[in-house]
């Protein structure tokens, strides 16, 4: 399991891109036959992901975690963003679409990823925070999650927003997890830009081609700095930084917040008139 340690609300502010893609930007996702795990200091998040190809892939516990198992302390929310997939929970399995979520709750002793064909494996990603409590694991169809849409085409930011772990869909203890599609000819999310500092969020994005990127805007609203991602890059944004992204086309992300606030419009609104 890797490490990533991220930077300060002064020391961000004198970094290089490199320098900022080393403290904030997971980039070894989706590696074919492998699981990957990066432990970050934001609220202690595990990013991840797993693509099995001719065998299944186990979920494992660290030394960093002091656990006996992943999950003995810790929820987890999967996406997958692959072809068909099976995840098994304790003996559990769950049939797994591209874009179907799945909450693994605390206390979830095996997790197992499999793929339903290797030629054409899932892609699973997911994110853990640590659990004060014991929730139920719960399948989520894309087609079940709850589908809000925002923006205009007139503003590049007409987006449709699936919230698949939250409260009124799933019961956990402070993960909130979800996907946002732009509709093509859009580019903007998070458009105005926002805050949080009761919770932390990290962003992955993909279902954009490989000869395109998305500029990721992040920093304190009043001295913000830019982080250039391709498809398949997650990055770790703490409480005090804005997060707001820019695509040379249309594409889409998956949100995962922890915090003190289950709420997805807990938010503290910007204008950009308050961007520096």
């Amino acid at each position: 399991m890797k490490m990533l340690y991220t930077a300060d609300q002064t020391r961000y502010q004198r970094m290089t891109n490199e320098e900022l893609k080393q403290a904030f930007v997971i980039n070894d996702l989706f590696q074919a036959g492998e699981l990957a795990l990066t432990y970050t200091d934001v609220d202690r998040a595990v990013v991840g992901s797993a693509v099995p190809t001719s065998n299944p892939l186990t979920l494992p516990t660290h030394k960093e975690l002091a656990a006996e198992y992943f999950c003995e302390r810790r929820e987890v929310g999967i996406i997958n963003i692959g072809g068909n997939g099976l995840v098994t929970v304790d003996g559990t399995s769950y049939k797994m679409e591209n874009k179907d979520s799945l909450y693994v709750a605390r206390g979830s002793r095996d997790v197992t990823f499999e793929s339903k064909d290797s030629k054409q494996p899932a892609k699973f990603y997911f994110v853990s925070y640590p659990a004060h409590r014991v929730t139920e694991t719960v399948h989520i169809p894309k087609t079940k999650a709850n589908a809000i849409s925002l923006g205009t085409q007139a503003e590049c930011n007409t987006r449709t927003i699936y919230q698949s772990i939250c409260p009124g869909v799933v019961d956990s203890c402070q993960l909130v997890m979800g996907i946002t599609e732009l509709a093509e000819g859009n580019i903007w999310n998070t458009k105005p830009p926002h805050t949080h500092k009761r919770r932390t969020e990290v962003y992955m994005y993909f279902d954009i081609s490989e000869d395109n990127r998305v500029f990721h805007f992040m920093g304190k609203p009043e001295e913000t700095r830019s982080v250039v991602l391709k498809a398949g890059q997650a990055i770790a944004s703490p409480s005090w930084s804005i997060h707001s992204g820019a695509g040379s086309s249309n594409y889409s992300f998956i949100w995962a917040m922890g915090g003190e606030n289950q709420q997805f419009d807990d938010m503290d609104h910007l204008t950009f008139a308050d961007i520096g």
